[in-house]
């Protein structure tokens, strides 16, 4: 079940496992997704493209059997068309790779689509709208990035907010059905403002595996933060 509808959009809450304790994350993801978790993302981090290094598709495909949600693979790695494959096989419903990433953008975007599942495109912090613009109506997922991308547990950049208003408003001028994702420091004290400016799937990692009465209370947290905007 979304977090809330707000503006006949519904809210998704995406945890990502990489603040998950990944000597239990079968258990984590299975107590998430009771919780409430709509979908669940894998940040594949390569040391190349991010400087740090986190998993790739034996990980995901080791959790494939611990959830039925949707798993999306946030390629933050280099050539990320080279690895499509493997994490489609590994059980990926969606793969979000990074515009910054790619020399062929629209190329990758239907490599991801011709396996029929999702496609997203990430924008880190520095890296303008326009670098979607000619390929808007071809994502499933916008996803802009409010840290820059490589290590989770980091604050909310508050310049943020503007691009995802001024992404919402692209989207709509285009009449674009793809989620507007925020990924980045998105936690109770977060969650309201990024959610009024547009976005309709909330990334969030800390907020939700780091939670001190544990993921159920924190996926509550979330929900009850959002209650005054439904």
């Amino acid at each position: 079940m979304p977090l809330i509808t707000y503006r006949d959009r519904d809210v998704l809450l995406v945890p990502s496992i990489l603040a998950a304790d990944f000597a239990q994350l079968g258990n984590e993801v299975r107590a998430a997704d009771a919780a409430g978790a709509d979908w669940f993302q894998a940040d594949i981090m390569d040391g190349r493209f991010v400087p740090n290094i986190s998993f790739g598709p034996l990980v995901v495909a080791a959790l494939r059997p611990h959830t039925t949600r949707l798993l999306d693979c946030h390629l933050m790695i280099l050539e990320p068309e080279r690895y499509v494959d493997d994490f489609v096989k590994a059980g990926a419903g969606q793969i979000t790779v990074h515009a910054e990433a790619c020399l062929h953008l629209h190329s990758v975007v239907h490599q991801i689509k011709a396996y029929g599942i999702r496609a997203g495109v990430a924008l880190t912090p520095a890296t303008p709208l326009s670098a979607v613009e000619e390929i808007i109506d071809d994502l499933d997922l916008l996803l802009i990035m409010s840290v820059n991308p490589g290590f989770g547990g980091q604050h909310f950049i508050p310049h943020s907010l503007d691009k995802l208003r001024r992404a919402r408003a692209l989207l709509d001028a285009h009449g674009s059905q793809a989620l507007l994702q925020v990924d980045g420091g998105i936690a109770a004290d977060t969650i309201r403002d990024v959610v009024a400016a547009g976005a309709t799937s909330l990334v969030a990692g800390s907020a939700v595996f780091g939670h001190k009465d544990g993921v159920e209370a924190a996926i509550n947290s979330l929900r009850h933060a959002l209650v005054d905007l439904a």
